[in-house]
């Protein structure tokens, strides 16, 4: 059900200065920008086969980092985690496609033992 990580997020607080940090310092590379809504971008950097996805919102409320998993069904994957008692924080919605391959895509987040987001997307 499960095929990968898909992707390591971090919420920044200047993201042209991040995009450049890890330009400059890493090798990656931005190969996809969205606006999220008024203000929220969402920057995805590639280094091989690895994605980073730096995020910011002006209003500084999204702090830290969540990981993602890409599922081949994601109906079937959130059932299986509230069949097991897996807190959802967001019910599913369509995702901006980072590549003409996910169009249609729909993400959700679900809460960890410690209260770490899990992204899934597929």
């Amino acid at each position: 059900m499960y095929k990968r990580i898909d992707h390591v997020a971090l919420h920044v607080e200047d993201l042209d200065q991040s995009i450049k940090f890890y330009e400059t310092n890493f090798g990656c590379h931005k190969y996809f920008e969205h606006r999220a809504g008024p203000g929220f971008r969402i920057a995805y950097m590639k280094l091989g086969d690895t994605v980073l996805e730096l995020t910011h919102s002006p209003d500084g409320d999204m702090k830290g980092f969540h990981f993602c998993f890409e599922t081949d069904n994601l109906d079937v994957a959130i059932a299986a985690l509230k069949q097991n008692g897996v807190k959802c924080l967001t019910e599913p919605y369509e995702t901006a496609a980072r590549v003409p391959s996910e169009e249609g895509w729909r993400r959700t987040v679900f809460e960890g033992p410690d209260g770490e987001q899990i992204e899934l997307r597929g």
